[in-house]
């Protein structure tokens, strides 16, 4: 699935819109269904994905997306308040928003917790009432980054 397909579909389940056509997709194993899902033992496709809906407007094909929501939200924000107002660093504003968004239930690490006001309110990237958890955690184990170059 595109990176934009995915962003728009955990925006448009937190945004409460359960379908929308996108040209992405069009022609290919995605649209037309038979994308692997479950493979057997024997690494046979055991189940393979069905057809999806597709809708010419304008002269232009579209494929039809579902919204993602999900039971839970996982999120790591770099600081935040014990409301769940949260503020993000670099990159990890794309997604982390989006997926606070579109979870019924949203739990944020956080790396810097502090009190109530002390956020810039035009720095929040994503508002408490998405937030239902808050976690402290101010040096948490990132085993993703590792240094590649000498300081």
């Amino acid at each position: 699935m595109p990176q934009g397909t995915l962003a728009e579909r955990l925006r448009a389940g937190g945004a409460g819109i359960p379908a929308f056509y996108t040209p992405a997709g069009v022609g290919t194993q995605v649209a037309e269904g038979g994308v692997p899902l479950r493979h057997d033992a024997s690494g046979r496709v055991a189940l393979a994905s069905p057809p999806k809906e597709t809708r010419v407007f304008d002269g232009a094909e579209y494929v039809l997306e579902r919204g993602i929501v999900c039971g839970f939200g996982l999120v790591h924000a770099w600081r935040g308040d014990r409301h769940g107002n949260l503020v993000y660093r670099a990159s990890a504003a794309n997604f982390n928003p989006l997926c606070a968004a579109a979870g019924r239930v949203t739990i944020a690490e956080v790396e810097e917790l502090v009190e109530p006001g002390e956020l810039d309110p035009g720095e929040i990237h994503t508002p408490g009432i998405l937030v239902q958890r808050v976690v402290h955690a101010p040096d948490p184990e990132k085993r993703i980054e590792r240094r590649t170059v000498t300081a």
